[in-house]
C-alpha cells in the first residue's frame, strides 16, 4: 500500500474499505492499481491509502510470487526460490527494513514481478529474436534495460511462425508443355516505374512466346493502354505468323481481367488463364 498517487503508473479511483494501522489509526483506501512505471519493476493490486505517509510491501505477497524473504540484524534479502537469485535488497533503519530497487547492484538485480507478456515483449524488440539468444544477452549485460527474466519458449509466436513459412516449390520442368509458337502467351504489367521515360512512359507491359521464348516489349503511359497494345500485337502475331493465339496466361490485376478483354478473348476463342496470387 501507498500514500502517494504520483507512485501510480495505473490507478482505478475507488472506495475499497479501510486498514487499521499498528497505532488503532484507520485509513481509508481511496484507489487500487500498479504501482511503479518501469514494468519490469511493478506491483499490482496495489492501495492508495489516504493519509499514509509510507509505501508498505506485504511479505506474505513477496512469498506468493516464488521468493524466500530472509530478515536478519542489519539487513533483509529478498530470494528467488528456484534460482536463488537476489530479487530485491534492502539495509535495517531504526527498526523499519527499507527496500530500494536502486541500492541493489545490477549484476545481482532480479525483476520483482516478469509477466509473460515482458519476455515476449522483449522477443519482439529485438527482432524475434530466440529466446536462447535474449538468455545469453541478458546473462552478459548486453541489452541495456533487460533484466534477468526467465526466458521460456512456452507459446507460439504468430509473427515467427508466418516469417518462416515457405510454400512448395514447383517441380522443375524437364520439356516444353507446348508444341507450338503462340500456342501460350505470358503477359504481364510492370510499373509504375516513378522516373518517365522520355516520351513520357511509365508502364511496361511484356509478352512471353512459352515456346519459343521470344519476348515483346511495349512501353506505356497509362495502364489502360495495355489491352489495346495486346490487340494490337495480337493482330500483328497472327497475320505474320498465320498461327492463331490459343490462349494467354495473366495474373488478376485489373488491365487483364476486366469486361473489354474478356469480350475479346471470348470473340476470338482464346484461353485467359490466370495465375494463383503470389505464386509466379
Amino acid at each position: 500500500m501507498s500514500g502517494n498517487a504520483t507512485l501510480f503508473s495505473k490507478i482505478k479511483k475507488k472506495k475499497y474499505g479501510s486498514v487499521t494501522f499498528g497505532d488503532n489509526k484507520v485509513g481509508k483506501i481511496v484507489g487500487i492499481g500498479k504501482n511503479g512505471k518501469d514494468p519490469s519493476k511493478s506491483l499490482e493490486n496495489v492501495y492508495l491509502v489516504e493519509g499514509l505517509k509510507f509505501n508498505l510491501l506485504s511479505i506474505s505477497q513477496l512469498c506468493d510470487k516464488g521468493n524466500d524473504v530472509i530478515f536478519n540484524s542489519s539487513h533483509c534479502i529478498v530470494q528467488n526460490v528456484h534460482d536463488k537469485n537476489i530479487v530485491l535488497y534492502g539495509p535495517r533503519i531504526d527498526n523499519v527494513y527499507a527496500l530500494s530497487l536502486s541500492s541493489v547492484s545490477p549484476n545481482k538485480l532480479s525483476c520483482l514481478k516478469a509477466s509473460l507478456d515482458e519476455t515476449w515483449l522483449w522477443h519482439c524488440r529485438l527482432g524475434h529474436a530466440s529466446m536462447h539468444t535474449i538468455e545469453k544477452l541478458s546473462k552478459h549485460d548486453l541489452v541495456r534495460g533487460l533484466l534477468s527474466y526467465k526466458f521460456e519458449k512456452d507459446r507460439i509466436c504468430d509473427a515467427c511462425v508466418k516469417g518462416k513459412q515457405v510454400c512448395s516449390s514447383f517441380k522443375p520442368k524437364k520439356r516444353v508443355s507446348t508444341t507450338r509458337p503462340l500456342e501460350l502467351l505470358h503477359m504481364d504489367l510492370c510499373g509504375p516505374i516513378p522516373i518517365r521515360s522520355l516520351k513520357g512512359s511509365s508502364y511496361i507491359l511484356v509478352i512471353v512466346d512459352d515456346f519459343s521464348r521470344f519476348t515483346w516489349v511495349s512501353f506505356l503511359k497509362e495502364k489502360n493502354e495495355a489491352f489495346y497494345e495486346f490487340l494490337k500485337l495480337c493482330k500483328q502475331l497472327q497475320v505474320y505468323k498465320n498461327a492463331p493465339i490459343a490462349s494467354i496466361r495473366s495474373d488478376h490485376s485489373r488491365e487483364f481481367d476486366y469486361k473489354e478483354f474478356t469480350s475479346f478473348c471470348n470473340d476470338f476463342g482464346i484461353s485467359h488463364n490466370f495465375s494463383a496470387p503470389r505464386t509466379p
